[in-house]
């Protein structure tokens, strides 16, 4: 049976400028064929089981020729497959898509395209430069930049009104101008070249049409060169968020890091994922039936145990007359999520404080089941079975260090531990630069990041959402 291919444009930088409809379809697709020059976020939503391949397209870095991307996508789609050709920026503009198309029609291939934000437009606007202005330039012309070179008359682009905007064209950019120049164009037009636009990496470099080459000379591809009169205009956007410019990188686990970094984007930082903890559940869940209270200490835990009950059909309603503890708002979240709403939760994160509510809360002699990693505390037990009631504990996964490649060193604003686990696996094959200050969610927590660093901030309070607060707090003390 014959699959179907999806052309989606990714759009210009950063993962979050997809369309909806990009966004579903890339979620939806059992394949997905992808260029170099994409937000790598944007795989973090494929499907979980999807093929991902890559066939970067980057200048000097060809890793697959058009003819192979071609045969590729055939090939998957007519194993039945269904394809999404992830493109950065709009399958049509530059990106090739009409070739690929023809050969999906030469095998009778179902295909659909959904377009994406060009970086011939967005690049610009993103700069606060406008293509076209009212009274300054009523036309916008995309070029690419590849073809520089070829051009022996470029008489007619040079005397155009309109804005000028070349793509692919950073290493001709001398060229550009001086052809410009050369066929018409004023020596003072201006002009601007925007590097890695929509990312927080963007830079804008502004020149009059003379001197663009050598101010540009230090940026990096993939650049948008704009040349005209709007070139001049600066509508850079004025609205700051409180962690514009920070950068931050959040060690964990997957979920952890995924939430926490959405958090840290919502403010205006840019998160670096730095996974490096595993969480496997291992079933060891008993009859919950003769227990007066069940106790989660992460959201992990809780995520497992809803997917038990889910797993084994378990009605909530056999649950009634069971109390349900957690430690931490978070924990306790997922849980709501599912109908279940925790009887005890103390105001301080840590398990001495659950431990001394759950204590003042139930009668003495109640059995209780605490649900927990294999690698917790056992303060917990410890503190609960002194006073006297019947602990049953289980340790329903395992948190175990990735095998992830993490960097030897770290140079971002700021990094995120959410557990003293994670914090030694960690600083097992790194290191933190002098300036990098350590946010830690829980005091032991900040005790295993002490044998490393002096630069600790303890959030408060101890959740994703306590360390977002925590940082937003010391850049406003300290810059």
């Amino acid at each position: 049976m014959t699959g179907r291919v999806y052309l989606v444009g990714a759009g210009c930088g950063d993962y979050d400028l997809i369309t909806l409809r990009g966004k579903k379809i890339l979620s939806e697709c059992s394949c997905v064929i992808y260029d170099a020059l994409i937000d790598s976020r944007l795989l973090g939503m494929a499907a979980e089981n999807a093929e991902l391949i890559c066939v970067g397209k980057r200048s000097g870095q060809h890793s697959a020729s058009q003819e192979e991307i071609n045969s590729l996508l055939t090939e998957k789609a007519l194993q039945g497959k269904s394809v999404c050709r992830l493109k950065g920026g709009d399958p049509f503009v530059f990106g090739r898509g009409g070739e690929e198309i023809a050969e999906l029609k030469k095998h009778g291939i179902p295909y659909t395209v959904v377009p994406g934000i060009s970086s011939s437009i967005a690049a610009a606007e993103l700069a606060g430069i406008p293509v076209t202005h009212r009274m300054t330039s009523r036309s916008f012309h995309v070029i690419t930049g590849h073809t520089a070179e070829g051009m022996t008359d470029i008489s007619g682009y040079a005397r155009l009104e309109g804005t000028l905007v070349f793509l692919m064209g950073l290493k001709k950019l001398p060229d550009i101008a001086k052809i410009l120049i050369q066929n018409g164009k004023s020596a003072d037009t201006p002009a601007a070249v925007i590097s890695k636009a929509g990312t927080h990496c963007q830079r804008t470099v502004r020149a009059p049409l003379k001197e663009i080459a050598s101010a540009a000379e230090s940026c990096e591809a993939p650049a948008v060169i704009v040349v005209g009169e709007t070139a001049a205009l600066d509508f850079s956007p004025t609205l700051e968020l409180p962690l514009t410019g920070i950068t931050v990188t959040v060690t964990g686990s997957e979920s952890f890091v995924k939430k926490t970094a959405q958090l840290l984007e919502n403010e205006g930082a840019e998160a670096k994922d730095q996974s490096n903890i595993v969480i496997n559940p291992t079933g060891e869940i008993p009859e919950l039936s003769g227990y007066g209270c069940i106790v989660l200490t992460s959201v992990n835990g809780s995520r497992i145990f809803l997917e038990h009950l889910r797993r084994n059909k378990t009605d909530l309603r056999s649950l009634a007359g069971i109390k349900f503890a957690v430690v931490g708002t978070g924990t306790g979240a997922v849980l709501e999520a599912a109908g279940i709403y925790p009887d005890i939760l103390p105001e301080n994160f840590t398990v001495r404080d659950i431990a001394e509510t759950i204590a003042a809360e139930l009668d003495t002699g109640e059995r209780i089941l605490i649900l927990r990693a294999d690698n917790g505390s056992p303060e917990l037990t410890d503190i609960l079975s002194s006073r006297g009631f019947g602990i049953c504990e289980r340790f329903i996964y395992t948190v175990k260090a990735s095998s992830r490649q993490l960097p030897e060193s770290i140079g971002t604003d700021y990094i995120i531990f959410g557990s003293s686990f994670g914090a030694e696996s960690f600083f097992q094959h790194s290191r933190l630069s002098p300036a990098c200050t350590a946010v830690c969610i829980g005091r032991k927590t900040a005790e295993a990041v002490k044998k490393y660093t002096d630069r600790i901030i303890i959030a408060s309070p101890h959740t994703c959402q306590g360390a977002v607060d925590s940082i937003k707090k010391d850049k406003a003390e300290t810059r």
